[in-house]
């Protein structure tokens, strides 16, 4: 009898669609903040995936929320505290982690004490609990217009950046090694993606919170390569992917009482398992049906 009067009450939490209208009319902006996230998130995502660095992505995170959460505590712009937190981390990084071994020692030693300062200046924090909570979680009503013009500056800058370095960075990503003997300048692009990578982790902050920012930086690139290796569809794949669940994520949890990211990571997830199936699906074709060398 309790269970199944709870069983309403429960639904109502994730998806009540009651004056949905009106809800939606006052999330304009992050719907919007969102649709950047996907993009920004989709295309720096294939980089993160080629150069299996979705465990530095996860280190960047804890000092965006660190210095995010700083930035509360002192009354300062959150953005612009999430952005000073991501970047030190991106350059401590790129410039100490050359090597694979020592790249992820490096990003061991910071994601504790990122997310410990972050612990400690929530801590402090005499403010609304909501706040806190949504720098971990994400938020959905909290974008505001000054908010929303810095996401889309910060967005459009790795955008524009990876544009620009997107050949280089491609070469660099499938074999360091030749394309430093090509004469591509590896260490500057490396540490360049690390600078954008950094952007890009401070903007998802703001969105689906520090905990699970993988779930928009890696899995929609992940479940794209595994429904194609075209150097032009998987980006697009993996665009597309984010855009569905950051976008659907917010338009759920609008008729929800739940954070946004319960229903972004579902989604994405959710997206990740049907990608698999079908890359695995494909492969078993392939294997039965080999295609013969003679034409």
């Amino acid at each position: 009898m309790h269970l199944a009067s709870s069983s309403p009450d429960l639904w109502s939490q994730l998806f009540n669609f009651a004056n949905y209208g009106e809800l939606l009319a006052l999330v304009k902006n992050s719907i919007l903040a969102g649709a950047v996230l996907g993009v920004v998130g989709g295309l720096i995502g294939v980089f993160v995936m080629q150069r299996d660095m979705a465990f530095a992505v996860h280190g960047i995170s804890e000092l965006s929320f660190a210095g995010a959460a700083a930035a509360l505590l002192f009354g300062a712009n959150v953005v612009l505290g999430s952005l000073a937190g991501s970047l030190v981390a991106a350059i401590l990084i790129g410039l100490l982690g050359a090597k694979a071994r020592d790249r992820n020692s490096i990003i061991a030693v910071l994601m504790p004490f990122g997310l410990g300062l972050g612990i400690l200046f929530l801590a402090l924090y005499p403010g609304r609990s909501a706040n806190k909570f949504g720098l971990l979680t994400g938020q959905i009503v909290s974008v505001d217009d000054p908010q929303l013009g810095w996401l889309l500056l910060i967005g459009a800058v790795v955008v524009i950046g990876l544009l620009v370095v997107w050949r280089p960075l491609t070469f660099d990503s499938l074999d360091a090694d030749v394309a430093a003997s090509r004469g591509v300048p590896t260490r500057f692009v490396s540490l360049a993606f690390m600078v954008l990578l950094g952007l890009a982790v401070a903007v998802s902050v703001q969105i689906v919170g520090a905990l699970l920012v993988l779930s928009l930086l890696v899995t929609p690139a992940a479940a794209a390569m595994r429904i194609s290796s075209s150097p032009l569809a998987v980006p697009l794949w993996s665009v597309g992917f984010a855009l569905v669940s950051v976008v659907g994520g917010i338009m759920l949890a609008l008729g929800g009482s739940l954070p946004i990211s319960p229903y972004v990571t579902t989604i994405s997830f959710l997206i990740y398992v049907v990608c698999r199936l079908v890359g695995a699906r494909r492969g078993s074709r392939r294997s039965r049906h080999p295609v013969s060398l003679a034409g």
